[in-house]
């Protein structure tokens, strides 16, 4: 007997990346060779001294329970840090650890949103975002990112569109999957929309905020009022290479913290105690590791630029963070979807169609370089040749 889903079932989505991962791996399984530039996650080991420090926590007997909003060790150790690199005064309850970023984004919306409200995102953007205002039944809103504005938002749009059921408004920034920055025009922009209502918030996904190639990361956050209207999410996926390890955590007002935490112990309980205590070694710890890691994301961003730039009927502009590429296939005559299917099948290359990322994506590739110059140089031949063969 087939089960009988709830109603909501319908609206969750899902992401592409793990789907077109798993096409790959089946390929691979017959014996084809296939270069991944589909799935965004760093290809460094989580540094030394953190698996060390998780290892010790193990031997040590930390396999227990935890609070809810995570170990005070290392909410003290969040507070601490943002508040240096936001130049924020952050303390520990209003610090929410939860396993993995994803859980902000689900508990936030849960917290704030109610059917029928409004909720602005970027698109094309991280998929997880639309798919889960769907879920609580809001009215998803795109800002639309355009590659003539440099993957960045158009204020007059964001002004004309929000409106008396905007609810929240969800930014990202370096940005999945164009590798757009938002500078402080651009955010201020956004403060101004929302400082005088007291029923808007901000959900700041800042998860690459330590990726980034030219000037320096900017935050919402440092705007009058702003920090308390705002949920800043980040975590340790992509700055140490601990995406298996599960660790994320947002920033938000006292209040709005305790919901989130209640929403933990109602489905999670805590997050698994050893990996916070490899968290507390990754903050206060040395910093060489992240920081060879994205010098060397740089060299491989010039390679995959100029390598895509060099391929007829495709155009590339230089992401300024994140690891992704999102250059403009129009001139392939190919939908997407289509050209990633050829490309994966005929040639051997993992990438993800740009609508994987919103409606707004048609006419675009994504192409994660967190892979070796190596095997970048052996896809960027693959994909010149593959479109030679069409």
């Amino acid at each position: 007997m087939d089960p009988i889903f709830a109603k909501r079932m319908e609206t969750l989505g899902t992401e592409t990346a793990f789907e077109v991962l798993a096409k790959a791996k089946a390929l691979e399984k017959q014996g084809k060779d296939v270069v991944h530039l589909e799935i965004g996650e760093p290809d460094f080991d989580t540094p030394k001294n953190i698996k060390d420090a998780a290892t010790k926590a193990l031997n040590s007997g930390f396999t227990h329970y935890t609070p809810s909003a995570g170990m005070p060790e290392l909410r003290q150790a969040i507070a601490g840090y943002i508040s240096k690199t936001r130049k924020l005064d952050v303390v520990p309850e209003e610090v929410v650890v939860t396993p993995g970023g994803k859980p902000i984004m689900f508990y936030s919306i849960l917290a704030l949103v109610n059917p029928g409200d409004e909720v602005m995102y970027p698109n094309p953007g991280f998929p997880i975002y639309e798919s889960l205002i769907n879920f609580v039944d809001a009215k998803p809103v795109p800002i639309p990112l355009k590659e003539e504005n440099d993957f960045s938002l158009d204020p007059e749009y964001l002004k004309q569109k929000i409106t008396k059921k905007t609810k929240m408004i969800i930014i990202n920034s370096p940005e999945n999957p164009t590798g757009g920055v938002l500078n402080r025009d651009d955010l201020k922009v956004i403060a101004d929309c929302v400082a005088d209502r007291k029923d808007v918030y901000v959900l700041a996904d800042e998860i690459y905020s330590r990726i980034i190639y030219e000037g320096k990361h900017e935050s919402i956050t440092q705007f009058p009022g702003m920090k308390e209207k705002t949920i800043l999410l980040d975590g340790f996926s992509k700055t140490y290479a601990m995406t298996g390890w599960r660790l994320g955590y947002g920033i938000m007002n006292k209040e709005l913290a305790l919901k989130c935490a209640q929403l933990m112990t109602n489905s999670n309980s805590c997050t698994s105690t050893f990996t916070q205590l490899a968290g507390v070694e990754a903050l206060n710890g040395p910093q060489t590791e992240p920081e060879r890691m994205v010098a060397e994301f740089k060299k491989r961003r010039e390679v995959i630029v100029a390598g895509l730039n060099n391929i007829k009927g495709i155009t590339c502009k230089k992401p300024h963070g994140a690891f992704y590429v999102f250059p403009n296939i129009t001139g392939t005559g190919m939908d997407c979807r289509k050209l990633g299917d050829h490309l994966l099948y005929n040639a051997g290359v993992a990438v993800l169609p740009g609508t994987s990322f919103g409606k707004y994506g048609e006419g675009y590739l994504r192409l994660s370089f967190a892979n070796s110059i190596e095997n970048i140089k052996k896809a960027l031949d693959r994909i010149a040749k593959g479109l030679e063969k069409r």
